[in-house]
């Protein structure tokens, strides 16, 4: 996340490249790190929580620095009302523990997780390259990604809701 953060306040085609092949390597361990926990059978309740927080944190702090990053920028308020949503579930992840609900990322959550790294890559790159607009089609998966974040974000409270009902 530092070196994300150093190559945003880098002008240019080279560090936006750099910054987009930065990110690429993030995604793929992360995908890497719970493929191999799953096949190992060596998934922890705690790991079930902290991968969905640790994935957030990257996303946020990029969406964060795109709000300030020409031409890049992303509207402040998509970004609020992303991180929001994602407070929001985190908080609510972590009353379901309380409750004795583990909450793990569901498929609509998936979805939308998957939407916003292939927006954060274009919007990363943000330039024109090989014919097309990284910029234009960032905004587009951003766009896709808050509508499942806000989806899946109702699905949870669903779920929680009818969780508490049940135990009442």
């Amino acid at each position: 996340m530092p070196v994300l953060i150093v190559l945003l306040r880098e002008p240019g085609r080279t560090a936006s490249l750099a910054a987009a092949a930065t990110f690429f390597v993030a995604c793929w361990s992360d995908f890497l790190d719970g493929y191999v926990a799953r096949r190992q059978g060596a998934s922890t309740e705690l790991g079930k929580f902290l991968d969905p927080l640790a994935d957030k944190l990257i996303v946020v702090s990029v969406l964060i620095m795109l709000t300030a990053v020409a031409p890049a920028r992303v509207p402040a308020w998509l970004v609020v009302v992303i991180v929001g949503r994602e407070f929001a579930v985190t908080g609510l992840r972590a009353m379901a523990v309380g409750r004795g609900l583990v909450l793990e990322a569901d498929e609509l959550g998936k979805y939308k997780t998957i939407l916003q790294m292939f927006a954060l890559h274009g919007l990363l790159l943000h330039y024109p390259f090989l014919g097309i607009d990284f910029q234009s089609a960032g905004m587009y998966f951003l766009w896709m990604s808050l509508v499942f974040s806000l989806w899946s974000a109702a699905e949870y409270y669903v779920r929680v809701f009818r969780f508490v009902l049940r135990s009442a």
